[in-house]
């Protein structure tokens, strides 16, 4: 993308526009391809006459006479991103949702995707905030969908470091989906960024989540799952990156626990395993790589509160789970946490199933 300054909102021209408003009106009859990764990017690759014709709509395909309203970049645009151009099917439009140069700037970082499930357990929760702090505290901008679980949780993360983060709607970028997270939405568009291929106003089908998760993969260089069952539609995004050739990467999780069968599946099958985000950072920029792209080193991220007593309690000398299980906090919790310690590398367990504090940390 060129870098040169842009003195007015970047507006969509009329073919482009054009485009967006036929998905948009043709929303209904794509819904019965949606779970099919492949064929869904065959059809959103097509023209706009033969999209019509695939879906037996009569007559000519509507165009916009002129761009829709908002800040947006089209394929002909020198800010829109090169790493949408490498889809098979990349996103005629990608509207903005926010302050227009914080929106470009987001684009123009370094990207990191962080995906999961909308029902994460207490450590999927405690990973994702890790991960996501220590890559927004060092530039890197957190990509994801600001779905329920994971997807909210890391916006909230990055925002918190005070680092970029770009959620990629299923809907109209005007469109607070879900709408528990009006609020996320409404801090989003101030401090982060939010885009979709929509037009404004589009509401979001089930079809879109999995044509936005393509654009979800290819905006990142790095794709990290963070918890996914065996059929989760995480991995469709796990999918997609791998389809452009880039690095997916999984945080395990226990093998009897079936919410980490994907996560795991993922890292048998050669995904790069993470456990915190120097991990993720060096698979970005190479291992051992102090001056990443301008950016300092991160510190070791912030522990939330549950996390910080619980490390407490350890260095105080309760260092078995059980002894750890108190003040309202489950063996189930306990146990999550202390695998949480130990991927942050703040704990380590001995022989004897004892946990030790790491000295420095």
């Amino acid at each position: 993308m060129s870098d040169h300054a842009v003195t007015a909102p970047p507006q969509a021209c009329a073919a482009c526009a054009g485009r967006a408003q036929l998905l948009a009106e043709l929303a209904g009859r794509l819904e019965h391809r949606r779970r099919d990764r492949e064929r869904l990017s065959a059809l959103l690759s097509l023209p706009d006459d033969a999209l019509a014709r695939a879906l037996a709509l009569p007559g000519a395909p509507p165009l916009c006479a002129k761009p829709p309203a908002g800040a947006a970049l089209c394929r002909h645009h020198p800010r829109y991103p090169d790493r949408l151009g490498e889809l098979a099917s990349p996103p005629a439009v990608l509207h903005l949702g926010g302050t227009v140069t914080r929106v470009l700037a987001a684009l123009s970082a370094p990207c990191v995707a962080i995906v999961g499930p909308r029902s994460p357990s207490d450590y999927g929760r405690e990973v994702a905030r890790a991960v996501a702090m220590g890559l927004a505290a060092s530039g890197v901008c957190v990509v994801s969908g600001m779905a329920m679980g994971i997807d909210a949780i890391v916006h909230e993360a990055a925002l918190a470091a005070g680092g970029p983060t770009i959620a990629v709607l299923p809907g109209g970028v005007d469109v607070a989906y879900p709408a528990g997270k009006r609020a996320l939405h409404a801090r989003l568009r101030v401090h982060g960024a939010i885009v979709s291929e929509l037009p404004a106003g589009t509401a979001p089908r089930r079809w879109t989540f999995v044509a936005r998760n393509r654009i979800i993969a290819a905006l990142a260089s790095v794709t990290v799952v963070i918890e996914a069952r065996e059929r989760s539609g995480t991995l469709i995004t796990a999918g997609f990156a791998g389809d452009l050739g880039r690095e997916v990467a999984a945080v395990p999780g226990p093998v009897t626990a079936s919410r980490s069968d994907g996560t795991n599946a993922l890292i048998r099958d050669g995904a790069q395993l993470v456990r915190d985000a120097r991990d993720v950072l060096d698979l970005l920029y190479g291992v051992g790589t102090e001056h990443r792209e301008g950016s300092p080193s991160p510190s070791p991220p912030l522990l939330a509160p549950a996390l910080a007593a619980l490390l407490g309690h350890v260095r105080s000398g309760r260092d078995t789970p059980e002894a750890l299980v108190q003040n309202g906090r489950s063996l189930e919790t306990v146990l999550a946490g202390l695998t949480e310690l130990e991927l942050l590398g703040r704990v380590r367990r001995g022989l004897s199933g004892r946990y030790l504090a790491v000295p420095g940390h």
